[in-house]
């Protein structure tokens, strides 16, 4: 079973899209209540953004999954793009605001590609989807 099969089942992606939901809103909590008299300012706002990402684009699986099912078309390639997305883009801040390791940063813009890209192939599919499909 292929990667990008798995990440075409509805079922599979909704499940690992509420997983990474728990796991936003523990990185939530732990950045307003473990490191918020740790972190500047300005790191605390990179773990915020890094929260408010992770959280968006989870849900974000959920209406692919959601989208891909009903329209009936491959959301493989799109859900792998968005999940990677949240791991380069959210995971690198993370890890930048924990470590203070600066080329962390540097990395971070290949996650938002990767979401740019993601969004963009699920569009595509859609545009491309049989008349009908979904209704």
């Amino acid at each position: 079973m292929s990667s990008v099969y798995f990440m075409n089942n509805p079922k599979v992606v909704i499940a690992i899209a509420a997983f990474l939901m728990a796991i936003a809103v523990a990185a939530g909590a732990f950045g307003a209540h473990a490191l918020r008299n740790v972190l500047s300012p300005e790191r605390m706002e990179t773990w915020e953004i890094a929260v408010l990402y992770h959280s968006f684009h989870a849900l974000g699986l959920i209406l692919i999954a959601l989208a891909g099912n009903y329209f009936q078309v491959d959301v493989g390639i799109p859900t792998s793009l968005i999940l990677g997305g949240i791991l380069v883009f959210s995971g690198s801040l993370y890890a930048l605001c924990l470590t203070n390791t600066g080329w962390l940063g540097a990395i971070t813009p290949i996650g938002g590609l990767a979401f740019i890209t993601g969004w963009i192939w699920l569009g595509v599919q859609l545009i491309l989807a049989e008349p009908g499909s979904g209704s």
